[in-house]
């Protein structure tokens, strides 16, 4: 039996706060060739960039990453495994220093590169008289309409500045705003030695990427069919392991917790995501061209997935202070619920002066009573009030005190569920592209800067190039519609994963199914129409439809359900996190021949 050439690669953290063991539970606990760790979301930058403004302009990297160094550095050099992370966040370079010094404090030559060139928050006037207006990437309006001042502005890098730091002979990359797929892309296209257009190697490597970036939301957690999972003690953390066609398997250490398979594979495919073309700046993949197979315990492969050129345009993350909030939730009890929460928003807002002075207002009512409790519980219903302006003063404690104030003079039963408290700072997300020709990414390594440009600015020197159509995804698949006859009412759930999450203003909801008799009938079942009758209050937003059915799956992209971002919006679940669980709940008629019945 011939043995593939491999690159192990794992990934020890999904964002900033998960588990600190997780990356010596990695390099410890069996074979690997690189550890990666993702730390960054759109918010996770703005919460540097207060970092910094606190604690001094040498802040805002992700401070955790050098507690996990300093438990894994002396075996990640014994064992000569390399370390790619984008821990440095807005501050590489400051990061790149304190490593240097825990290698001085433990006497190791670990070598260590950073790299530059995402934040472009300092040229951005420059840019717009070049002729960039920043147009909000779901919105199309430019950047001057939004009134608010710019925090931060980094653009989501490629995988080639990670394969240059290599090729200088690094040991540890420490990476900015990276897009997180390229961590895995980086390491995969320099041990391989993959040129810029092996773009159905590159797309293996993207996919890859995307599937473990998450940590252990590909080993199981956030798992639909948690059931399934036989522990989540000791919960095990993703290793792709790459091969030089860019086709991989998605395995993790022997004697750890969790699951891997098709379902929790496909899970994590899903997440975040709009179209399947999955955008890169090196390489787009059309995830509705691989194909998944279970082989064996904890060990899915991944063939198949397509590449094509990218994009000439980069995307960029721009924070921007959105203003203050301030928000209070009421508990409203027992009969005349909704009599209640009128009385009480109309003598509020008489106190305060009415609601035009205000930027936002937002008043929701979640019914969550019941007729004839059982429970003292079950009798209580949340009036929740959220008010936002740019004067800090508009939504502080004026606003709650005046909550206060009517305690012992409206509504019988009044109580809320948090002392008042000061507004807040809010941060707006604004995805936005620029032109690819702006872009360039500085690598620093032994006391030298080098240069490297994105693949599609150097477009005349891969001829090859032009070649490859755009159009790369899989042809049209017919799914063939079936006539049934007997249907029972069921949790949706029954037959169907979920897997959802925010996309900045945007939400995605994940659908896939386990056989293809149960997809084909969710295929024809679930149209963007019928979403909105199952979950009516997703009725107002514009949600676009894309089929996978390579994996049995189907994808919403839910627009500007998530306002401006987990910082901005007022939604209970701020990052839609547990919406396909809510899809789940929903009871629908389904054909009995689906779930064990017999149909005529």
């Amino acid at each position: 039996m011939t043995v593939r050439e491999n690159i192990r690669i794992a990934n020890c953290s999904g964002y900033y706060g998960d588990k600190l063991s997780a990356a010596k539970d990695l390099v410890e606990g069996g074979p690997v060739d690189f550890l990666t760790g993702d730390y960054l979301a759109e918010l996770t930058m703005g919460i540097l960039y207060s970092q910094r403004l606190k604690r001094g302009a040498e802040m805002g990297y992700v401070g955790t990453f050098l507690k996990q160094y300093k438990d894994i550095a002396q075996t990640c050099q014994s064992k000569g495994i390399k370390i790619v992370v984008n821990a440095g966040g807005l501050n590489p370079r400051s990061m790149a220093g304190e490593l240097n010094k825990i290698n001085q404090e433990l006497s190791l030559d670990m070598k260590v590169a950073h790299i530059e060139g995402d934040d472009i928050v300092g040229d951005l006037k420059m840019l717009k008289d070049k002729g960039e207006e920043f147009l909000h990437m779901d919105k199309n309006i430019p950047l001057s309409s939004s009134g608010c001042q710019v925090l931060t502005a980094n653009v989501y890098l490629g995988a080639w500045g990670i394969v240059k730091a290599l090729d200088l002979g690094a040991d540890v990359v420490v990476c900015p705003r990276v897009t997180d797929a390229s961590l895995v892309i980086g390491p995969a296209a320099w041990k391989f030695g993959w040129k810029r257009n092996d773009f159905d190697k590159l797309a293996g490597a993207l996919a890859a990427g995307h599937i473990i970036e998450c940590g252990a939301q590909t080993t199981g957690g956030n798992y639909a069919f948690f059931e399934e999972v036989e522990t989540f003690k000791n919960i095990g953390y993703p290793i792709a392991e790459i091969y030089e066609d860019g086709s991989f398997m998605i395995t993790k250490h022997d004697d750890t917790g969790g699951l891997i398979s098709s379902g929790t594979v496909t899970a994590q495919l899903l997440y975040e995501i709009s179209s399947p073309d999955y955008i890169n700046p090196d390489v787009i993949g059309h995830f509705g061209s691989l194909s998944l197979e279970d082989l064996g315990r904890d060990k899915v492969m991944v063939t198949g997935c397509k590449g094509s050129p990218p994009n000439d345009s980069h995307k960029v993350c721009v924070n921007l202070a959105g203003g203050y909030r301030n928000g209070m939730e009421l508990i409203l009890t027992g009969l005349d619920i909704e009599e209640k929460a009128e009385t009480f928003v109309t003598a509020l807002f008489d106190l305060l002066g009415g609601k035009d002075q205000f930027d936002e207002v937002t008043i929701d009512l979640h019914r969550t009573d019941k007729a004839n409790p059982k429970t003292h519980e079950e009798a209580m219903a949340m009036l929740r009030i959220d008010l936002k302006s740019k004067d800090p003063n508009l939504v502080g404690r004026l606003f709650t005190a005046k909550i206060i104030e009517l305690a012992l003079a409206n509504y019988p039963g009044f109580f809320s569920k948090q002392p008042p408290g000061p507004g807040n700072p809010f941060v707006r997300y604004w995805p936005t592209l620029i032109d690819s020709k702006y872009v360039s990414e500085k690598i620093h390594f032994s006391n030298q800067e080098h240069i490297v440009l994105p693949t599609i600015t150097e477009i005349n020197e891969i001829n090859e190039i032009n070649e490859i159509s755009r159009d790369a995804g899989v042809s049209e698949i017919k799914i063939g519609k079936q006539d049934y006859t007997e249907f029972e009412t069921i949790p949706f759930g029954r037959i169907i994963g979920s897997r959802s999450g925010d996309k900045g203003g945007c939400a995605n909801l994940g659908v896939w199914t386990k056989t293809e008799e149960i997809y084909s009938f969710v295929y024809h079942y679930l149209t963007v129409d019928q979403l909105k009758s199952l979950l009516p209050d997703l009725d107002k937003y514009d949600i676009e439809r894309y089929e996978l059915p390579n994996i049995n799956s189907l994808n919403f992209y839910i627009k500007d359900i998530l306002e401006d971002g987990a910082s901005s919006n007022t939604k209970v679940d701020a990052l839609a996190k547990s919406l396909g669980e809510y899809l789940r709940s929903k009871h629908v008629n389904v054909p009995k021949k689906l779930i064990g019945g017999v149909d005529d």
